[in-house]
């Protein structure tokens, strides 16, 4: 009653008070801790993940003031300290991992992108889309790429474009990739050779076609202001046969090139079907209608533009991913019908699960008579058949995945003076 009387607080409302009191104290000091524990070591992490996106020191700290206090806030040269540090841990550990998984290496595209006019020799293994080197410099000469090469002592088949060091450096590789010394006698691994790009082949041609195109809009342009000009002629009465013949010659020079162009998009869809797995039949391409078809695309194309194409799909590496295959095939399922059927089957497979509706129903049709087929043939073969899913899931004939390792590692390229080995 004397508190109610005097107007001060009750000890019900300071106890209250207190408890509040309390629990705003303590979070106030968990908070505290984990910012303490952020200062300590977020900053490292977010300076090394920066740089390696491609964000420069400057930028770096322009990021960290807005997190950090300003007291806080680390200078230019110590971030700089930072990124040092984490390329040489990372250096360190990458060091320990391929040597662990150099072994495991058996297939790898090689491409080689170049920072500030210096090389970084790039290399994938396809199927886990590992990144398996990154060497920086100091050339591309054959021997630099053979040092890289030779690191993966069971490495068969190598991906990569037409560049003259990777080609070179394959041919020098094997002496130090078999040596006997690497491995047992038990444990030999098959010659290494090199199969030519089917990624930069399509993409060369594609090329050419697009400017092909181009021309042909190009001179359809020049058609159509030249029959404007006829038209604006007639509206003033003026002669216009001089024109007009002008204007007829550049439509039959247009068509002429719509022509070509035509052509040229038909055979860069052959030259597709050329260099695919199997052919529309779903059976495996031999080696003669593939060059057949070969010759009549390189026939079709006209032009001192689709010489370096022509050249390409001339080379015997291009066809070398067909006949890996199947060697490697061969090896698995000796019988060459029970191969022949096994490899319809899976391309049957493979087709059903790209169709809908109607389309499904055949396929499964077909796909019934070829089950009925291994079947007479052999009694095992869907063990045969998981050979042969093994092998067709593990051929490569393109180098684009490490295309896109290329594309990641741009980033940074085009704002960094300099990238050490560690980054």
């Amino acid at each position: 009653m004397l508190d109610e009387h005097v107007g001060g607080l009750s000890y019900e409302a300071l106890g209250a008070d207190n408890e509040r009191l309390r629990a705003e104290h303590e979070a106030l000091w968990q908070a505290w801790s984990e910012a303490e524990v952020i200062r300590e070591a977020k900053p490292h992490e977010c300076a090394a993940t920066g740089s390696a996106m491609g964000l420069s020191l400057a930028q770096i700290v322009t990021l960290l003031v807005i997190v950090l206090p300003r007291l806080s806030v680390p200078s230019r040269s110590r971030v700089g300290r930072w990124v040092h540090q984490a390329s040489e841990q990372a250096s360190r550990i990458l060091g320990v991992l391929d040597r662990a998984c150099q072994r495991w290496v058996w297939t790898v595209c090689l491409d080689e992108i170049f920072l500030h006019r210096v090389p970084i020799f790039m290399a994938v293994e396809p199927v886990s889309l590992a990144w398996v080197a990154a060497q920086r410099g100091p050339d591309r000469t054959g021997e630099s790429w053979a040092k890289v090469i030779g690191t993966w002592p069971r490495l068969a088949p190598v991906i990569a474009d037409g560049g003259t060091g990777i080609e070179r450096g394959v041919q020098l590789a094997p002496a130090a990739c078999h040596a006997p010394a690497q491995l047992p006698e038990a444990d030999v691994s098959p010659p290494l050779t090199m199969g030519r790009d089917v990624f930069h082949t399509q993409r060369e041609g594609e090329r050419v076609l697009h400017r092909q195109w181009q021309q042909v809009e190009r001179q359809m342009e020049a058609a159509s202001e030249a029959d404007a000009k006829v038209v604006q002629s007639k509206r003033r009465g003026r002669e216009c046969r001089g024109m007009a013949g002008q204007a007829g010659r550049a439509w039959r020079k247009a068509e002429q090139l719509c022509d070509e162009a035509l052509r040229a998009e038909r055979a860069a869809g052959q030259s597709k079907g050329a260099l695919a797995w199997f052919g529309p039949d779903g059976h495996r391409q031999s080696r003669a209608a593939v060059h057949r078809q070969r010759d009549e695309v390189c026939q079709q194309l006209h032009g001192s533009q689709w010489n370096k194409v022509q050249r390409v799909l001339s080379a015997e590496r291009t066809l070398s991913h067909v006949d890996r295959l199947h060697t490697q095939r061969a090896e698995v399922v000796a019988e060459p019908l029970l191969r022949e059927s096994l490899i319809r089957l899976w391309f049957l497979n493979d087709s059903l699960k790209q169709r809908q509706d109607n389309a499904c129903v055949s396929v499964r049709h077909q796909m019934v008579l070829e089950h009925v087929l291994c079947q007479q043939l052999c009694a095992q073969w869907q063990s045969a058949y998981v050979e042969v899913d093994e092998r067709r899931r593990h051929a490569v004939r393109a180098s684009s995945a490490v295309e896109g390792i290329n594309s990641v590692v741009r980033m940074p390229q085009g704002r960094h003076r300099h990238v050490s080995q560690g980054m």
